[in-house]
C-alpha cells in the first residue's frame, strides 16, 4: 500500500510494484489517480470520483465503499471459473456429438441421426451454457455492504 503521493509518484510506485511482484490493482477516485489507473493491470474507480479516473478504470465501484473490492474481485474469480466450466463442457459436447451428427455410428451400428436431431442437441447445448452463466445471478458478495443490511 502506498499513500499520500503525488500523481507521478504514483504511477512510479506501480511500476516499481509491477517489477517486484507482477500484476498490480490500483483502487482510486481523483482526477490525480487517472495516470495510475491506466499504468496499473487493474485499475478500480470508486463511481463517486472524478469521470477521468471513471474513465481510465477498468472496474467502476457505482458506491463510494471500498467493500466493494473484494466484492468485485470475487466476481471476477465466479466470472472466470463460470467462463472455462461453458468453454469445457462446450467442447467435450461437440468433440462426442458432431461425429455421431456426421454419421459415425452409422458403420458400427447402422444408426444415423436425423439432421432435425443433430440441431436440437446443438439448441439444447446453448441451453445449458446459458444455464450455467445464469448462475453467476445468485452470486453473493464475501463481504456486506451497508446497503446490504438492514436495521430495524
Amino acid at each position: 500500500m502506498v499513500a499520500e503521493v503525488l500523481p507521478e509518484g504514483k504511477v512510479e510506485a506501480i511500476r516499481r510494484l509491477k517489477a517486484a511482484y507482477g500484476q498490480v490493482a490500483f483502487v482510486g477516485d481523483g482526477i490525480n489517480d487517472a495516470p495510475a489507473l491506466a499504468e496499473s493491470d487493474v485499475g478500480l474507480a470508486i463511481g463517486t470520483g472524478t469521470d477521468v479516473a471513471v474513465e481510465s478504470a477498468d472496474v467502476v465501484l457505482m458506491s463510494g465503499n471500498l467493500q466493494g473490492v473484494p466484492n468485485a474481485i470475487a466476481l471476477s474469480k465466479a466470472t472466470i471459473r463460470n467462463i472455462h466450466q461453458n468453454l469445457f463442457w462446450a467442447f467435450a459436447y461437440n468433440t462426442a456429438l458432431i461425429p455421431v451428427a456426421a454419421g459415425a455410428l452409422f458403420p458400427v451400428w447402422g444408426i444415423l441421426l436425423s439432421p432435425v436431431f443433430a440441431a436440437g442437441a446443438m439448441a439444447m447445448s446453448s441451453v445449458f451454457v446459458l444455464g450455467n452463466a445464469l448462475r453467476l445471478r445468485r452470486f453473493r458478495a464475501p463481504m456486506a455492504t451497508p446497503s446490504d443490511t438492514s436495521t430495524t
